[in-house]
């Protein structure tokens, strides 16, 4: 008989070991951004050395200075920090090994799944599981992720554990229940799904789960060097870069990032004056001592007068404007928030951030992601669009004139 004092320690004990392994997928999340990256901005090529040529690698020297350039590091000295906890886990390695300490040099060192010398142990192949299920999930036309109630609370993007499962067999993931639940009960271990309140296991029944981690969500690269792999708080919202904190009675606390400074938490206080513009109160920045950085306006609630039909938007001769913004993300983001639906508006710029440098606004509605007509879309497609998307991202608004 396990007695309910005993029953808390399991559950934490679990929750700890999960929380440990959340941390060793954030690294490897973290590493194969940047792969793709890297990839992508041609730094990562074939390389010739004393006639011999090192496929799909980077020279460590190139690779400092391109951190830097990308604001992902803010000293060479950080950037070695970063690169050596990438190569202490496995995910970067000399193409000799002959060096275990990542170097400013010019050294070859290559991405391990560039060359098939990733070690795929078993944590290695949950996470790349989790991984593909969740974007299975997200891709697909499914009912499983829901806004549903349980216990008093609201729970966005939850799924009941006998549906996951049904959809895992559906899906040809498993091939029984027993191992539908066995898998889920790994991914809850792991740290990538949890129970609602972290009350239960995961179980063939009616309890409703979540996706702890979002793998889509862009890491900044200096958050492998914080104890705490949650420094900057999940959201399936819009994590552009106002990142909302707990907020403790009336005030709301937001992150104010500056890319080549530490994070710094800014508090708002409730300021009805603030725009009379957007129509509504909002909550603002207004103590110099907590950050240097420019105040951060961030609006729990809609900014909008009025919500407009996308047939209003495109009416010939209308009261709205056509622009077009393209914006390069820095290391935190493109500095903007969406929210609304059909159409989305931007309802908080970072005063700092890429969107406010090219021009973009509070209550512009959003027309077109990359060439793609985003009008019937809500708020979530946009950011995952944007989400995994390309760095830099062409965007037309309409403006009210």
């Amino acid at each position: 008989m396990i007695l309910e004092g005993e029953m808390d320690g399991i559950g934490n004990n679990m929750q700890k070991k999960a929380a440990e392994l959340e941390r060793l997928a954030e690294v490897l999340v973290t590493g194969e951004q940047l792969r793709l990256r890297l990839h992508e901005a041609k730094v990562i090529k074939d390389r010739r050395h004393h006639l011999r040529t090192y496929p799909n690698c980077f020279v460590a020297k190139e690779l400092i200075d391109w951190l830097i350039e990308h604001k992902e590091a803010s000293d060479r000295d950080t950037a070695i920090k970063i690169m050596q906890k990438l190569l202490d886990q496995s995910i970067i390695h000399h193409v000799c090994d002959e060096h275990r300490e990542f170097k400013d040099l010019k050294l070859f060192y290559r991405f391990r799944k560039d060359d098939g010398t990733f070690p795929l142990d078993s944590e290695a192949k949950v996470f790349m599981r989790g991984q593909r299920i969740y974007e299975k999930l997200m891709n697909t036309e499914n009912n499983l992720l829901q806004t549903r109630e349980e216990e008093g609370g609201t729970f966005e993007r939850a799924l009941v554990g006998s549906e996951f499962i049904d959809w895992l067999l559906q899906e040809g993931e498993m091939a029984t229940r027993e191992e539908a639940e066995q898998l889920g009960r790994r991914l809850l271990e792991h740290g990538i799904i949890q129970h609602i309140t972290n009350k239960h296991h995961f179980a063939n029944g009616p309890l409703l789960f979540q996706f702890r981690m979002n793998f889509r969500r862009r890491r900044r690269l200096i958050e492998l060097l914080h104890e705490r792999s949650r420094c900057i708080p999940e959201s399936h919202d819009s994590p552009f870069c106002l990142r909302k904190q707990n907020s403790d009675g009336g005030n709301t606390s937001f992150l104010s990032v500056s890319p080549t400074k530490e994070i710094k938490v800014t508090v708002g206080v409730r300021r009805s004056s603030l725009s009379s513009s957007c129509g509504s109160s909002g909550y603002y920045s207004s103590s110099p001592t907590l950050s240097s950085s420019p105040p951060v306006l961030c609006n729990p609630k809609s900014v909008l007068k009025r919500q407009v039909s996308p047939e209003e938007l495109q009416t010939p001769g209308g009261p709205f404007i056509k622009k077009t913004f393209t914006i390069v993300g820095d290391a935190v983001g493109w500095g903007f928030v969406v929210r609304g639906s059909k159409p989305c508006h931007i309802q908080a710029v970072d005063p700092g951030g890429p969107a406010a440098a090219a021009g973009m606004k509070v209550c512009h509605f959003v027309v077109s992601v990359n060439g793609l007509c985003v009008l019937s879309h809500d708020y979530r497609t946009v950011s995952n669009l944007i989400l995994t998307g390309p760095r830099t991202i062409v965007m037309e608004v309409m403006e009210e004139s």
